[in-house]
């Protein structure tokens, strides 16, 4: 529905007669393509959210060259901005609401903050998924043990020079994160023993990675030092300083409790960020399982709550157990929150904005 130099707009065909009239934007990690959200029908929290009566939309960005290679923090806030705006022209909604992921999810409440401190009513909950904001709390994570300033100095004078960071640079520090499942594994399966790797959606799409421009992995390297999602004024996003005490929306916090990328603990501190309207969810998954946990798995459980305890343990001594997926009951609360049902709209787009071409888009193929 919107292309831009950082980003295309997909808009998803309604799978109802009737929606309700807030629609919901998924706004996705850069350092991976959207269509994790979306693999297959069993297991698309796109789909979920459609038979939902969601009117669901979801960004893909564009996979940036050495010519993006200035696009920052501020370029990315500025572009999310720019696809809100559209989503409520087509579905002339005064607002939206928003779920982001890690990277994606630091992004978005970098332009949560930069609302509120505009004043400005654009969008009216969160969800935010398996995404740290407390910069602290990635010293207890093992790519902390490595981050020291020098180490962090090399960091950005490297993706300078190349004007980029790769993204198998990042996946292959991932994956040394947890060896025996991510490495050790495959090298003994398919190189020791012969054996064809088993078809795996999720492992292609893992390794379908994108790249970081050279000013947006500085940028997110920065945050570790000045941690400014919990100092305010530190930093300044699009000429106002960022302030999360600021954001007054509901919201809905979800992590994974053997997420070796972004643990739990610290995925609590961002629902504490949110402040008091936030509801932290805790899968019994790792980074990428606490997201594509659909309905029909008889080991998924989930702990939830109001995120007012101090600490991320106290939260889940008093947290209610549930069995099954997190997702109805996070799409309970995003309904709750999506406003009064309207007919289905006829057409995608409005005669202002129409489609400028079939999903996927171009920037997802961009290699």
């Amino acid at each position: 529905m919107y292309r831009s130099p950082v980003l295309e707009l997909i808009q998803y065909r309604p799978m109802s007669n009737d929606v309700y009239t807030r629609p919901l934007l998924i706004i996705p990690p850069q350092i991976n393509k959207f269509y994790v959200f979306d693999l297959a029908p069993e297991k698309s929290i796109v789909q979920f959210a459609l038979k939902g009566d969601l009117q669901t939309f979801a960004i893909s960005w564009k996979n940036p060259t050495v010519d993006e290679s200035n696009f920052g923090l501020d370029t990315y806030v500025r572009a999310l901005e720019e696809a809100v705006d559209v989503i409520r022209d087509i579905t002339r909604s005064d607002d939206v609401n928003v779920w982001g992921a890690c990277s994606g999810g630091i992004t978005m409440s970098a332009f949560l903050a930069n609302l509120a401190a505009r004043n400005e009513a654009k969008v009216h909950s969160a969800t935010v998924a398996v995404c740290l904001l407390d910069m602290a709390s990635t010293h207890d994570t093992a790519a902390g043990i490595f981050v020291t300033p020098a180490s962090v100095v090399a960091a950005k004078q490297a993706s300078k020079l190349a004007g980029v960071l790769e993204g198998q640079e990042l996946a292959r520090m991932f994956a040394w994160m947890r060896p025996n499942d991510l490495i050790w594994n495959y090298w003994v399966n398919n190189y020791l023993l012969g054996n064809a790797p088993p078809a795996f959606d999720i492992l292609y799409w893992n390794n379908d990675t994108t790249r970081l421009p050279a000013r947006l992995h500085a940028d997110f390297l920065d945050l570790i030092g000045i941690n400014p999602f919990v100092n305010a004024g530190q930093l300044e996003i699009l000429g106002k300083p960022l302030d999360m005490r600021k954001i007054n929306m509901d919201s809905y916090v979800v992590a994974g409790v053997t997420d070796h990328i972004t643990p739990w603990q610290g995925c609590y501190n961002t629902a504490k960020l949110y402040g008091e309207r936030s509801t932290f969810v805790l899968a019994n998954s790792g980074h990428i399982q606490s997201l594509i946990n659909p309905p029909g798995n008889p080991k998924a459980v989930f702990w939830t709550g109001p995120a007012h305890a101090v600490t991320a343990e106290e939260w889940l001594e008093h947290a209610s157990k549930e069995s099954g997926s997190w997702w109805p009951h996070w799409l309970s609360w995003v309904q709750n929150r999506s406003g009064e049902k309207r007919p289905t709209p006829a057409k995608l787009g409005t005669g202002e904005i129409p489609p400028l071409g079939e999903a996927p888009g171009q920037y997802v193929m961009e290699k």
